[in-house]
Order: structure tokens, then sequence, then C-alpha cells
């Protein structure tokens, strides 16, 4: 038989969190796994009411029911409930409730806790992935059919206004030929560049202050740029035109949301924030060290409907807007294996840039 050592190493070592609770719902055990999901220490956890560590963001129906299964023995599973760690934020797990039965003894729930943030953030990253690459050649190829009679139309109205006598008319076809222009220039910006990239070792903090100061220029004073670097951060092998290119459509649209905010009730802010995180997901590859660069405002927030389609081509917030900036940051960011995301409510809106640091760029 296995003895009562055995058991108590492998519950030590298990990645499931795993707790037990008493009749009165109070901590009983909890292993090393539990402890560091919900952020809690056993010696201090221990004996506390479940209630206190265990906070389901849906209310206190699944107390009530672990009270319920304490007195039936029917266990139960909840699917992606959303648990608030410490206050602060919010995991993603899966949990099951089973009653611990001893001959001569109060019954005991026994708690098994699966997180599933990576699972779900694999599966949300893999979706936006390809669901990016196919609109992209959908929008490249609507681009080509723009492009091939642009020529002709234009070529047309050149001709035509030679012919013309009449200034009036010639106007006309002036007006042909400058929307023809403009309809070139919206189809090569959806086609993207043809350069090849110049890769070169990158500091990112030198792309930001590039940006940072184009920026000021552009906004006149209407708004203030916080920095808040991390200078530990090692350089990257990229393009830095490309990375420049990529934070600034970013870092436009925050500035023209804040511009275009009547209800702005505090002073206008965009914070520029980097960081280095380590074991991080991307799509559905683990990554040593992580570059994340943050770019915030404390705009109107990003409409909810809009918020899950954001990065494909021609979907835009704002009339004046092409829909064009933020999917080709995106493709410049997966272009070195890299993944934008974006949260956003009314009052915080911020666009995180992971980019990995131990590889460079790899072509598509």
């Amino acid at each position: 038989m296995l003895g009562t050592s055995f058991c108590k190493r492998v519950l030590e070592n298990l990645s499931t969190a795993v707790l037990v609770v008493d009749e009165q719902l109070c901590v009983v055990y909890l292993n090393p796994s539990a402890e560091m999901l919900l952020a809690v220490s056993r010696s201090r956890t221990i004996g506390q009411p479940l209630a206190h560590i265990f906070i389901d963001c849906e209310g206190d129906g699944s107390i009530l029911k672990m009270a319920q299964t304490l007195k039936t023995a029917h266990p139960f599973t909840k699917r992606e409930a959303h648990l608030r760690v410490n206050g602060l934020h919010e995991v993603t797990v899966d949990y099951t409730v089973s009653s611990l039965l001893t001959p001569q003894s109060p019954p005991e729930l026994l708690i098994e806790i699966q997180p599933i943030d990576r699972l779900l953030r694999i599966s949300r990253e893999e979706a936006i992935v390809s669901n990016h690459q196919i609109t992209k050649q959908l929008v490249r190829g609507v681009a080509h059919e723009i492009k091939n009679p642009l020529g002709g139309i234009r070529g047309a109205a050149q001709l035509l206004g030679r012919a013309l006598t009449d200034n009036n008319l010639k106007e006309y076809t002036q007006i042909i030929i400058e929307e023809a222009d403009r309809l070139r220039n919206l189809a090569d910006r959806m086609l993207g560049s043809r350069k090849l990239p110049d890769l070169q070792a990158v500091n990112i903090h030198e792309c930001l202050e590039r940006v940072r100061s184009l920026i000021l220029v552009e906004a006149e004073g209407r708004v203030q740029i916080v920095r808040d670097y991390d200078l530990s951060l090692p350089e990257l092998t990229a393009d830095p035109d490309q990375l420049i290119q990529a934070i600034l459509n970013i870092t436009s649209n925050a500035l023209q949301a804040l511009s275009e905010n009547k209800n702005q009730q505090q002073p206008a802010r965009i914070i520029l924030k980097t960081r280095a995180q380590r074991q991080f997901t991307i799509g559905a590859v683990r990554h040593r060290l992580v570059l994340r660069l943050d770019i915030s405002d404390n705009g109107p927030g990003i409409a909810p409907h809009l918020i899950d389609t954001i990065f494909y081509p021609m979907v835009t917030g704002r009339a004046s807007g092409s829909g064009l900036g933020l999917a080709i940051s995106q493709d410049i960011v997966n272009l070195y294996h890299g993944m934008i995301e974006c949260e956003s409510h009314v009052g915080q809106t911020t666009f995180s840039i992971f980019l990995p640091l131990e590889s460079g760029y790899v072509s598509k």
C-alpha cells in the first residue's frame, strides 16, 4: 500500500491547486499550487474561512453550493469561473468540489482548481493570428483589384482633360484624377510595404523616444506623455523603422481618441511603459524572456462591439479613420513572432505589445 508520506508528496507536487475544507468551510489543507494560484500563505490560511481566499466574482453562490455538497455529498464542477485574487486581479479556472467521507469523522470537501487562463489565451491568440492572416490575404486581393482599373481611369481622365476647352469641365476631370490618386494610396497601404526589413540591434526606448517626439509635436501641448521605462531591458533584433511605425500607429490612435473626446474629465494622458516578462506564452510558444510595451491612455475607451475586431483592416470607430493603422501594427509585430493585445473601458485603454527577446525576424 502507498504510505501517507507518498500521498502527501504527490499532492505537494501537483500542478493542480488542491484545497481541503472542514464542515465549517474553513481551510484545513492547501498544496503549493493553491498557494501560488490564490496568492496566499499556507501558515496564514489554515483555519481561515474559505470565503476569505476563494472569491468567486459571480457572488456567494459557489460557497452556498459547497455547503450543500457537505450535506448531500453530491459533487459539482464549474467551468470558466472567475476568481478574484488579493482583490487586485482575476484568474479564470475550472474547479471541482467533491465530498471527502471518513468513517467516524465529520465530512470534508476536496476542491480541485485548474487554472485555464493560459489555455484560453493560447486559443484566443491563435484565433487572432489565423483571422488576421485570412483577412490580410482578402484585403490584399481587394487592393489589387482596386489598383488595376485605377490607372485606366486616371489616364482616361487626363486625356479627357486635355481635349476639353471648358475650364469648368476640366475641374471635374481634375477631381477624378485626385480621387483616383487617393484610392491608389489607400490600396498601397492595404498592400503593405514591399521593403525588406533592415535588421539591427534595437533599443526599444530609442524607438519610443522617437514616437514621443512626433506625438508631442502633433499634440501641441494638449496631451501629457508619461514615460515608465525599464532601462535594463536588452536590445532586440528588428527593423527600427518598422517598430516605430507600429508604435506610432497605436499612439496616434490614442492621441486622436483623447483629442476628440468632448467628455474628458481629467487631463489627457498617454503612458509608455516597458517591462520584461519571463516564461511568457505567445500563441502556442512559450518564450523565456519577452519585452512588454504598454501604451495606455485615459480616453473614452473602445466601443465593446469593436473590441474583438479592432485589428481587422478597415475596422474603425472614428469617422475619419481608415481602419488600417492597427492592422499594420499587428502585421509588423507578427513578423517578429509577437502579439498585440488590448484591454479597454471608459477612462483606460491599454494596448500591450509583446516581443520575444531571444529570437529575431523570420520571414512569413
